[in-house]
């Protein structure tokens, strides 16, 4: 059973783990994807002229589609922990005891022997599971069997959290009373006195031109709602270390206390000499827009809501792509969005910027029309630049010969007969999150190319693609704005980095962990500043 396999050889191979993703729809036609040793593979049955060069593992793994569906990936690194078991020394009994876990469909991962004697064998083994209840029948599982004692359970994800993700280090040693002199005082009152005499200078002596506030309300954290300020924390310390991990930026989390819009621009505003851009994250539509757009019409730095810029920056590089795929132009598309929120507007707009005209856009009630309920200024300007066919009705009436449905709402919008209506090779986004607007398995063999907001299926819309490089680049040629061109620049530039050898229907978008994607976006986002005018000085070469 031969296979045709690509390797994208930009993932970073820090990510040491196998996956195998379900196969269970049309599986005489699809590819299948596994992920080796931290990079993508998609192998298709028909093709197989480069298998030789793979490694026995990646064939062994590939020849046996039964035991792929028996594995199917449904369960999630986000629910994997680690038991400690105590274990009878006598044969057979490691394979009972991760038999009665894959009994369960529990995920094994690595195996650690942390004391042997010779009748006690006491090991650690990870495992993932589906959900925390899911995670809960595993251990029992393992608490059942004779000759093995749990001792305790670790859940990796907790383990990782504790004490915060994200620390502060002093880039100047402080070693000797020379050091402390010039580091703070007296040395340090001719840099402020320098400062003072002109505030640009800033950017040059201080932590300002590569430093972002991580902000947020906590009205709207990832799909748990308004949670607070202290719940969103540990996003916005992963937002930070992200900022950190791929694009050497500093980034700081703010979580705010307060959801009354003008005294969020008030408190950011007053805090904003300390940076060199603000990143808002998971504050509630509308309030988001307001705030975004009095805090650029007051401060002189980027300011960024990742939600709404973000996730449209990433799926118009996907519809770039898609379209290529389908060999379909960009201009002469007919999309439909459903979700009119800070993601939906977002990609409106960019959509609209990028040159597609027809444009239908969809809430709950139905196609956003101005004599109906609109939510706020920001879908009253989307009724008035969009739908120039003057369709009405329901989404489903709307996606009648649509070539792009585009999904930022939520689970269950659409149907297969819903896909079965849109015009010949449509392009299906479905990225409510962690259930998307329809199941990507429903989907493919109807769908041409599916794109979700999950890590677990094909084409990833994921925002790291995008913040790390806008921000580089933003920060390195000291842009007083992020604006429009410079995201269509961020677009493109994440599009390129899938070559014509690599696009197929499962590959529209790199993977988060090329390295080279920050770069080249940075780069992009630099071009474009210097070329409308907003940015404070020539572009400066960063170490990534």
């Amino acid at each position: 059973m031969p296979y045709f396999c690509r390797i994208d050889a930009g993932v970073d191979a820090n990510e040491q783990h196998l996956q195998l993703r379900r196969n269970d729809v049309r599986k005489q036609e699809r590819p299948r994807l596994l992920r080796i040793f931290g990079r993508k593979v998609a192998c298709h049955r028909d093709l197989h002229p480069l298998v030789p060069a793979l490694s026995t593992k990646i064939a062994a793994l590939a020849i046996n589609p039964l035991e792929e569906q028996a594995m199917a990936i449904s369960t999630s690194v986000s629910y994997s922990f680690t038991v400690r078991c105590a274990i009878s020394n006598r044969p057979g009994m490691l394979g009972r005891l991760l038999s009665a876990i894959g009994d369960v469909g529990g995920d094994i991962g690595a195996i650690d022997i942390v004391r042997a004697d010779r009748n006690i064998l006491t090991r650690d083994i990870t495992v993932s599971a589906r959900d925390d209840e899911h995670a809960q029948a595993i251990v029992d599982a393992i608490r059942t069997m004779p000759g093995v004692e749990v001792i305790n359970v670790s859940d990796r994800v907790f383990l990782l959290h504790l004490g915060g993700k994200i620390e502060v280090h002093s880039k100047a040693p402080i070693k000797t009373r020379d050091d402390l002199s010039m580091a703070y005082t007296p040395g340090v009152a001719r840099v402020c006195h320098a400062i003072a005499a002109d505030p640009s200078k800033a950017f040059q002596l201080t932590i300002k031109r590569n430093t972002v506030a991580v902000v947020s309300d906590g009205s709207a954290v990832l799909g748990l709602g308004n949670i607070g300020p202290e719940a969103a924390l540990p996003v916005m310390e992963g937002k930070a270390a992200l900022f950190k991990e791929f694009a050497g930026v500093d980034a700081f989390p703010i979580c705010l206390n307060e959801q009354d819009p003008g005294r969020i621009v008030d408190v950011v505003a007053a805090i904003a000499p300390v940076f060199g851009g603000v990143n808002l994250e998971d504050i509630s539509a509308p309030r988001c827009f307001k705030v975004e757009d009095a805090l650029r019409q007051r401060l002189d730095i980027p300011v960024f809501h990742d939600d709404q810029h973000g996730t449209a920056v990433v799926v118009l590089a996907a519809v770039i792509n898609a379209c290529k795929v389908v060999h379909k132009q960009l201009e002469h598309l007919r999309v439909v969005v459903n979700g009119i929120g800070a993601a939906g507007v977002a990609s409106v707009k960019i959509l609209l910027a990028a040159g597609i005209t027809d444009i239908v856009a969809c809430d709950r009630s139905g196609v956003l029309a101005l004599d109906g309920p609109l939510a706020g200024d920001a879908q009253r300007w989307i009724v008035e630049h969009t739908n120039p066919r003057g369709i009405r009705g329901s989404v489903h009436d709307a996606i009648r010969g649509a070539d792009l449905f585009l999904g930022v709402s939520g689970p269950g919008v659409l149907t297969t007969d819903d896909l079965r209506q849109m015009a010949p090779d449509p392009i299906v986004f479905a990225l409510a999150n962690p259930t998307p607007e329809i199941d990507p398995e429903e989907g493919l063999g109807i769908a041409r190319v599916m794109a979700t907001g999950r890590s677990d299926f094909p084409n990833q819309i994921n925002n790291v693609l995008a913040f790390p490089g806008i921000f580089r680049g933003a920060l390195d040629c000291g842009a007083r704005e992020i604006n429009e061109e410079m995201k269509l620049a961020a677009a493109r530039a994440i599009a390129d980095r899938v070559s014509p050898e690599e696009l197929s229907e499962e590959y529209i978008v790199p993977s988060v962990f090329n390295r080279r994607v920050v770069i080249e976006v940075a780069r992009a986002v630099v071009d474009a500043a210097i070329r409308t005018g907003v940015a404070r000085r020539p572009y400066q070469s960063t170490t990534l």
